[in-house]
């Protein structure tokens, strides 16, 4: 009888290697900017250095990663294999570093934010900040720049960001981190530009953006009507959208189907608007912390 083997199994080290931190960073600057010379430009070491660097990393795995042309390198298939693996490991390694060498900070931290500002900037400081403080809680509030910094003052949150020139609460105080255009938006290709009276979709009184739409339109004598309030950007765009009213809008906000409008319509200009954090005063380091990724975020719109 012929004895039934085992089907064989691929043999695997008893001991693998491990990939060098510094080795990593040194491949996926090359495979990121398509050149020795400038990785080492940007790693501080020699080009030939990084040569040595790749060859040893191409010996431990066996496998070629780059493609070497006359004026640039390209990544062979495993090269960009292993340019993903590289990514996630540099960024974990990143978290772990930082999880003990930063400052432990706990506790809560509560920030207010009106509904434009918010929308735009809080995904991506919310996960800055969970990645080097994961210990500290956020409690977020959003709502109109009044209430904010009503609950600021009475203790219930600890920082605003908020539109400057809603009410004199918040003159004198705070910082201005952002200034952009205030333009008029409406559908692509829509009528209710061309309507008489204009119609407006604004958000309640105490608004910085009503406010200045209207002083606007009274200076440069348009016929105009209030057809529909919103507190919330997505409810003015509604609006908009339907073809069924114009709106003071923030530049960067104004994507299809939306548009700027403009002198063509015989609206009128609406200038500049700004952005204003303010922080409770004996507010803890958690707080700073998060300031400091808001301020970045918001230069980050520019």
């Amino acid at each position: 009888m012929t004895s039934l083997q085992p089907p064989s199994t691929p043999v695997v080290p008893a001991s693998l290697p491990l990939l060098d931190t510094e080795v990593l960073r040194t491949f996926v600057a090359i495979a990121e900017s398509g050149s020795f010379t400038r990785a080492a430009a940007q790693v501080f070491r020699t080009p030939s250095a990084l040569s040595m660097q790749i060859k040893r990393l191409e010996e431990t795995l066996g496998k070629t990663l780059f493609l070497r042309e006359a004026r640039q390198v390209r990544l062979t298939p495993d090269g960009e294999v292993l340019l993903s693996y590289g990514r996630r490991l540099l960024k974990l390694n990143e978290e772990a570093v930082t999880q003990f060498l930063l400052p432990s900070l706990c506790g809560t931290v509560r920030l207010g934010t009106s509904d434009d500002i918010g929308t735009r900037i809080l995904p991506g400081v919310l996960a800055q900040f969970a990645r080097s403080h994961p210990a500290t809680q956020v409690d977020v509030v959003i709502g109109r720049s009044i209430d904010m910094t009503e609950r600021l003052d009475a203790g219930e949150l600890d920082l605003i960001v908020i539109t400057a020139g809603n009410t004199g609460q918040e003159e004198g105080r705070g910082k201005i981190v952002h200034t952009e255009a205030l333009v008029w938006a409406g559908r692509e290709g829509g009528i209710a530009a061309m309507k008489t009276p204009l119609p407006v979709s604004l958000a309640n009184a105490g608004c910085t953006w009503r406010n200045m739409a209207l002083k606007s339109l009274d200076q440069a004598a348009v016929d105009y009507r209030i057809a529909y309030t919103s507190e919330s950007c997505s409810g003015q765009a509604a609006a908009m959208i339907a073809d069924l009213a114009v709106a003071p809008f923030p530049a960067c906000m104004v994507k299809p189907p939306l548009r700027k409008l403009g002198k063509e319509y015989g609206l009128p200009p609406l200038g500049d608007y700004q952005i204003l954090l303010v922080q409770r005063q004996g507010a803890e380091d958690t707080c700073n912390t998060l300031a400091g990724h808001v301020i970045d975020a918001l230069q980050g719109l520019r």
